[in-house]
């Protein structure tokens, strides 16, 4: 159950907004073998003068949060960080060198499923 809050810069497009997010989906589902279903991504937009990058204001940026049932695999999470960066340079032109993605894991007992339900009691 990948859950991603997407913390950007304001200033892109809804164009360009929407590719990243159907991108960024579809990294995700390649990357860890996650049902579409079960993907959940939202965006945050943060005004350029409330971001400071490498010491710069108003430095374009791209910051994934990504939480995940622990259980994945070392190799799963760095393909992961690789598709979500790849997705937002080509969705939006950031560079990737400014894009940034954080993983956590969360116990199954943790995460909140559907039906009000935890992982775990949901059989993940």
């Amino acid at each position: 159950m990948p859950i991603v809050n997407l913390q950007m810069t304001s200033g892109y497009s809804t164009a360009q907004k929407t590719a990243l997010l159907k991108q960024a989906t579809q990294a995700i589902t390649e990357s860890i073998g996650a049902p579409i279903s079960s993907v959940r991504i939202a965006i945050q937009e943060i005004a350029t003068n409330h971001v400071i990058v490498a010491g710069e204001i108003g430095k374009e940026m791209v910051l994934f949060t990504v939480s995940l049932i622990t259980g994945r695999t070392e190799e799963k999470k760095a393909a992961l960080i690789l598709a979500l960066n790849k997705a937002a340079c080509a969705a939006t032109g950031i560079s990737s060198t400014d894009v940034r993605v954080m993983v956590r894991d969360v116990p199954n007992t943790d995460m909140g499923m559907a039906d009000g339900i935890s992982a775990k009691a949901a059989g993940r």
